[in-house]
């Protein structure tokens, strides 16, 4: 055998040599490259020995948060569906109003009699806002003022007698309110308005008293020790924290006063309620929706307004509604 062939042949035994004995039984591991970026995320994971119950344990962090660097919880993959538009409920209920109307108007020719009576209805109309304005005014401007005297400190003990006098005008019929003034002051508009003063009073002056009283005491005590007088903690602080019970109550006396004006006609004063009670008297259904409608339309028209008005005088951080 020639000497290149022997080394050929021998060039195994020193490769199994050069390796190392091994033990029987013993596979060596694979020569294979790590995986790309395995050993990136293995350093980007340091680990941590936690000894806290006396137990050496070692666990890795948890990986960053998705979204990390673009805020807090804040996903980057995360996609916004659009939602469907909710129509509101009170759109609907005048959706179905309208609906019902025009559905009435073109189907029925009660629109054309009661039309008949459109001067009537104007002329009257003004007769009957006269008196809710004069009366609801008057109200407004005794029980806001009676309100704020009965909620002070020193007549607190009596302030609650003194609120039952004023719920005799909600207690007692309007009727026989009107007939009681009107055996007094006569017949005309002066026991009318009267009537209906005394009737739409209570709301006005329970309310201002109640809001008033309904004020935070820490409020009322940081302005006092800001140094403000009463006659300030009063303008400043406790009326307009009790400005939105006070509307609440305006809203309340108006929509009665408009809904009992109809009656001011029993006593000679006029109004809406000349239509109604002559056509149920004649058994004239136009004649008395004539009077009907329109009283219904101005009790709503003045409610929203009082409410519009309510929404925007109030400030923002004490109306519930802004």
């Amino acid at each position: 055998m020639s000497e290149a062939a022997t080394r050929t042949l021998q060039a195994p035994d020193r490769l199994a040599s050069s390796a190392g004995p091994a033990s029987a039984g013993q596979v060596s591991p694979p020569l294979t490259p790590p995986h790309k970026g395995e050993g990136d995320f293995a350093a980007a994971m340091p680990r941590k020995t936690v000894d806290e119950w006396g137990l050496a344990e070692t666990r890795p962090d948890p990986p960053p948060p998705c979204g990390e660097g673009l805020g807090v919880g804040v996903n980057p993959y995360a996609v916004t569906l659009p939602t469907r538009a909710k129509l509101p409920p009170a759109f609907l209920v005048w959706l179905v109003i309208a609906l019902a109307l025009a559905w009435w108007l073109h189907s029925s020719s009660m629109p054309a009699e009661i039309l008949t009576y459109w001067e009537d209805i104007t002329y009257l109309a003004v007769q009957h806002i006269e008196l809710v304005a004069w009366s609801g005014g008057l109200a407004i401007l005794v029980g806001v003022p009676v309100g704020i005297v009965l909620s002070r400190p020193a007549l607190r003990k009596v302030s609650e007698a003194a609120l039952q006098i004023f719920n005799l005008g909600t207690t007692i019929p309007t009727l026989a309110i009107l007939a009681l003034s009107m055996s007094v002051l006569g017949i005309g508009t002066v026991p009318a308005i009267f009537g209906l003063w005394a009737a739409t009073l209570l709301p006005i002056v329970r309310n201002t008293y109640t809001g008033l009283r309904a004020v935070p005491a820490h409020l009322v005590e940081a302005a006092h020790g800001m140094g403000m007088t009463p006659a300030q903690v009063l303008w400043r602080v406790e009326l307009p924290n009790a400005l939105f019970v006070i509307f609440g109550g305006i809203r309340t006396a108006l929509a009665i006063c408009v809904g009992s004006a109809p009656l001011v006609f029993l006593i000679g004063a006029g109004g809406l309620g000349e239509l109604i009670f002559t056509g149920i008297a004649l058994d004239e259904l136009p004649m008395m929706l004539a009077g009907a409608i329109p009283t219904a339309l101005i009790a709503v028209i003045t409610d929203f307004v009082v409410g519009r008005l309510q929404f925007h005088l109030v400030p923002r951080g004490i109306n519930p509604l802004r």
